[in-house]
């Protein structure tokens, strides 16, 4: 910087000007300010004081000695080097030569002596010790002041902060360290082309895709992709046609050539890229070899319409097969029976001999299934030990009897195996066509109400859909239209099942549980009409109804001046699958004006289990809402360890059939200590069912589980006798 060298304009001012740098060599002075405002009027000294003072850095002016001495430094010399300027001047305490890192000083003093030697500025970048003791980063632009015969007369410079712009060029650089490792150490190819397809950049992963030894040998070798790559050459134009349309594209799928002529099926991800005009510049994604994942695909469309365990008609081929049947059946009018095949006691051969065995008597079933068949009629598997046979063209039940029976008779043949001879058994069901449905859907549900009532006769026998059956559908159709009448006869009613404080012994909670009263001398339990409602689709008026009936309860007891607990709502499976969940939580508290904290929403187990990468989101949903949340029945169901962690669940709760042996059955204690070590590691409160006895109260409480519920402390009751238990107990702990 050139600033403070006066100006010549007359011999007689450069005779002064040479006296005053003698005199600035001679006699050094503390500010160059002070010079040039003993040489300029106040004005311009005070501008040039505020102009220096707001630059970001710190001007200096110094000579050239061995410790670079200051003769100025302006303000920002203290937010530079958390020294004040007078520290600096004349190395009073400090030289700035002593503060710059000793690592850079001999790099800093060549640089500046290259600049000086050749009268032209010099720039470096070095680091230097802030008085607080950190190294920051600086950059020094200056240059010499020379006389008129060229000899150095002193340096002037600016010194600036470049701390932030290293660290993040070094953020910078390290990004592209991890870029580029991620690039080429991908398992994924990964390209860049132009928007005609020709390989502009390429890893090391795309290379061993498509057969090649390198990036630079797949780009010498596919110099024309759409026609050498693409074995369909029109794919390629899909491609730009889906880009185009969308900015990118996902999941393209095409079958390619390697460089060997092998062909492969890739799935490709790319995105355009635009310049500031719009203009596609290239296209970049990525490749991934989908080859085995698509020959299995195939083989599973191959087999789309066969059990691969038995090789027997599977499901869909079954509804196809039915729907025939019944055609066949009207138009010829015979008789078609639907038989429902469940094998008796197969779970239990399966445990005991393992799954290998299982799966080579469902085939040996299988096989004595189609030798008693006709060539036309038709024996599917449904799935684990359920079998399905058309039987066609009879017109005698009793004839259709006889061929189950045979059925019967071989399949309860002894069956050899290297563990020994077992006799199996099978229990059947019978719907006929036209007699007892119509419809493919009523013939399969009457085979299997049918198979249902064989089991309950002791098995090994074949039961016909009867009238007794049709009456035992009927009833259930009765209860489903009493329940569709339920809410509007105002015939459901709650009952509060309180939950205790282990250490404290207070009444912290409450489970609202349903009840149906259909009339002073019957009522309905709920493990019947529930299944029904969430069959028939009334799951979600009852639970909204008893959302806003608990919450309207728990707000007039606190109103009523009882003290403040949570009120437990069980939401069913059903339920929680509905999108709306949350909005008629959140509807029911603002109608009841319940604080959300006062709420807990009860899930079971396999109910969030059975999705729960879908249900993490509405989880977090009602968390957000500020209801509590928790996990009923655990230990039932199947438990992914990794998406519990993710739930914002408070509590998980025991359930009632571990806690009812775990004082004499050891896997009991085992589960129940398991289970409370697991919920206290994930931060959560756990709650114990169905607590009745002392011994489990002493095992619960070594244990040290941290809320019970059971008939030890109160069984579920109307709101009334709730309250009153509430009321007795805060008067005895008053």
């Amino acid at each position: 910087m050139n600033a403070f060298v006066p100006s010549k304009n007359t011999k007689k001012k450069e005779g002064r000007r040479k006296t005053s740098t003698k005199r600035a060599i001679n006699e050094p002075s503390t500010s160059i300010a002070a010079s040039i405002a003993a040489q300029t009027n106040d004005e311009t000294a005070r501008m040039l004081r505020t102009l220096l003072g707001n630059l970001d850095g710190m001007v200096y002016r110094c000579r050239d000695d061995a410790h670079w001495t200051m003769e100025f430094v302006s303000e920002g010399c203290r937010r530079l080097t958390g020294y004040d300027p007078e520290d600096l001047l004349f190395n009073r305490r400090v030289s700035y030569q002593a503060i710059i890192h000793p690592e850079d000083r001999p790099r800093v003093q060549e640089e500046v002596r290259a600049g000086l030697r050749n009268s032209q500025r010099f720039d470096c970048e070095y680091r230097i010790l802030h008085a607080s003791g950190d190294w920051r980063w600086v950059w020094e632009r200056g240059t010499g002041v020379f006389d008129s015969e060229g000899r150095l007369l002193a340096i002037e410079g600016i010194v600036q902060d470049v701390t932030a712009r290293k660290r993040s060029l070094n953020a910078l650089r390290e990004a592209e360290r991890r870029y580029y490792n991620l690039f080429e150490n991908a398992l994924e190819g990964i390209f860049r082309t132009t928007p005609s397809g020709q390989f502009l950049d390429a890893n090391p992963a795309l290379a061993r895709i498509f057969g090649c030894d390198s990036p630079l040998d797949l780009m010498r070798t596919y110099t024309d992709p759409e026609k050498q790559l693409y074995v369909d050459p029109g794919r390629r134009a899909q491609f730009i046609e889906l880009v185009n349309r969308h900015g990118s594209v996902s999941g393209f799928e095409s079958q390619v050539r390697k460089k060997n002529g092998e062909i492969i099926w890739i799935s490709e991800n790319a995105r355009a890229v635009y310049d500031e005009d719009g203009r596609v510049v290239c296209f970049e994604g990525t490749v991934e070899d989908v080859t085995e994942r698509k020959l299995y695909q195939a083989r599973i469309e191959q087999q789309a319409n066969y059990d691969t365990l038995t090789g027997l008609a599977n499901r869909s081929l079954l509804n196809e097969r039915l729907q025939e049947a019944i055609a066949n059946a009207e138009k010829d009018g015979t008789r078609l029976a639907v038989v429902f095949v469940d094998l008796d006691r197969f779970k239990f051969i399966n445990d005991s001999l393992g799954h290998h065995v299982g799966d080579e008597l469902l085939r040996a079933i299988a096989a004595r299934l189609k030798a008693n068949m006709r060539e036309g009629d038709t024996v599917a598997r449904l799935g684990g030990d359920e079998f399905v046979l058309l039987i066609t063209g009879e017109r005698d039940p009793d004839a259709i009897a006889a061929v189950l029976e045979r059925m019967l008779k071989d399949i309860s043949q002894p069956w050899s195996i290297p563990q020994g001879d077992f006799t199996f058994t099978c229990s059947m069901g019978v719907a006929l066509y036209p007699d007892d449905g119509q419809t493919a859907e009523t013939l399969l549900k009457h085979a299997d109400s049918a198979m249902y009532r064989a089991k309950e006769t002791g098995r090994n026998n074949i039961q016909f859909f009867t009238a007794q059956l049709n009456e035992a559908i009927t009833e259930r159709l009765e209860l489903e239209n009493n329940l569709r009448r339920a809410l509007e006869r105002q015939q459901f009613e709650l009952n509060y099942q309180p939950r205790i404080d282990l250490r404290t012994g207070a009444v912290i909670g409450a489970e609202a549980l349903i009840r149906w009263r259909l009339s002073d001398e019957q009522t309905v339990e709920p493990s019947r009409f529930i299944p029904v409602a969430e069959e028939v689709g009334l799951i979600a008026p009852i639970g909204k109804w008893v959302l806003e009936t608990a919450c309207a309860q728990n707000k007039a007891w606190q109103d009523a001046g009882l003290p403040p607990l949570v009120v437990s709502v069980n939401v069913s499976a059903r339920q929680f699958r509905h999108d709306d969940l949350v909005h008629t939580i959140a509807q029911a508290l603002d109608r009841t004006k319940l604080a959300p904290c006062y709420l807990e929403i009860e899930l079971t187990e396999s109910a969030v289990m059975h999705d729960a990468e879908r249900f993490v989101a509405m989880l977090n949903e009602l968390n957000d809402l500020g209801v509590q949340i928790a996990i009923d029945d655990f230990g039932t169901g199947y438990s992914s360890l990794s998406y519990l962690k993710r739930f914002p669940v408070d509590r998980l709760k025991v359930d009632r059939s571990f806690v009812q042996d775990i004082a004499t059955d050891a896997d009991d204690a085992t589960i129940v200590r398991t289970i409370i070590a697991l919920g206290h590691n994930l931060g959560l409160k756990v709650v114990a069912e169905g607590v009745e006895t002392a011994e489990q109260l002493a095992f619960l409480r070594e244990n040290g589980c941290d809320e019970l519920q059971g008939y030890l402390f109160g069984a579920p009751v109307p709101a009334e006798e709730f309250a009153r238990l509430l009321r007795s107990r805060q008067s005895s702990s008053g």
